[in-house]
């Protein structure tokens, strides 16, 4: 293999990189959907051993996830960024760096008594964050193309919305959970309010919309690959929950779904 030849192109945001990235998401992710209908991810209420050493969950959040805040920056001050003078573009990397600095800086000074984090999960998490950081800031600086009437655009502002919702729903579920819990208080409890009314997975659901919001303002492949694996990866995990749920608690509001309000 032409080790050079990968290495322009990556570094020069050949469309042909892309294109593989955003392909492998797709595959990736059917792997992971099905791979979780017979484990769960080993970490949080699933943790256990076998799976490497474990790591402090705070430094776990920030390590894993900063690279799709850092690279998108790096990329912008490298390399040329043609589509980055157009207005849609400017939002749609701004709501992408948004998310990842709360998800990466601001969620793990929030985390309190998180259990660790195995090895591999933080290694293949760290992994996809680096590819999808490149993939979708790559994308947008250099080929997202919404033509001269972008602004009467109805499928860029829907989207928009739809992250802005997402993100909201997410961030007020991890607020309810961070709270389920008084000083001194220890086990779990069932979480009330918001989305929880309706779904088991609340912060799953609003981060799931989220990037499906972003998909539908971006309209590129390598946006909906990402929302696609989002749904592979999280999903599974929100019906877990709900069957965990249910298992513990005998009072459990027989009403709420796992993750789609009154459907699933």
């Amino acid at each position: 293999m032409d080790v050079q030849f990968w290495i322009d192109k990556v570094l020069g945001l050949d469309l042909e990189v892309f294109h593989f990235l955003s392909y492998n998401l797709f595959f990736f992710g059917i792997v992971v959907v099905i791979s979780l209908q017979f484990l769960s991810t080993p970490y949080g209420r699933y943790a256990r051993g076998g799976w490497g050493v474990e790591v402090n969950a705070n430094l776990a959040w920030f390590i894993q996830e900063i690279p799709a805040f850092l690279v998108p920056i790096l990329l912008v001050y490298y390399v040329e960024c043609p589509k980055l003078a157009h207005t849609p573009n400017k939002i749609l990397l701004g709501l992408f760096l948004f998310h990842y600095f709360q998800r990466s800086i601001i969620y793990p000074l929030l985390i309190r008594g998180g259990k660790p984090t195995p090895l591999i999960p933080f290694v293949l998490a760290f992994v996809f964050c680096v590819c999808n950081g490149y993939l979708q800031a790559g994308y947008i600086i250099k080929y997202a193309d919404f033509g001269s009437k972008w602004m009467w655009n109805l499928r860029f502002y829907l989207g928009v919305c739809l992250f802005f919702m997402g993100m909201f729903t997410n961030l007020q579920a991890d607020h309810i959970l961070r709270n389920l819990r008084k000083p001194g208080e220890t086990g779990y409890k069932i979480p009330r309010g918001g989305m929880f009314e309706y779904v088991s997975g609340a912060n799953f659901f609003g981060e799931i919309l989220e990037w499906f919001g972003f998909a539908v303002a971006n309209g590129s492949i390598s946006a909906f690959s990402f929302f696609f694996f989002t749904l592979c990866n999280i999903g599974p995990r929100a019906c877990h929950h709900h069957q965990w749920y249910k298992q513990k608690f005998e009072d459990y509001p027989p009403e709420r779904k796992a993750l789609i309000p009154f459907i699933l």
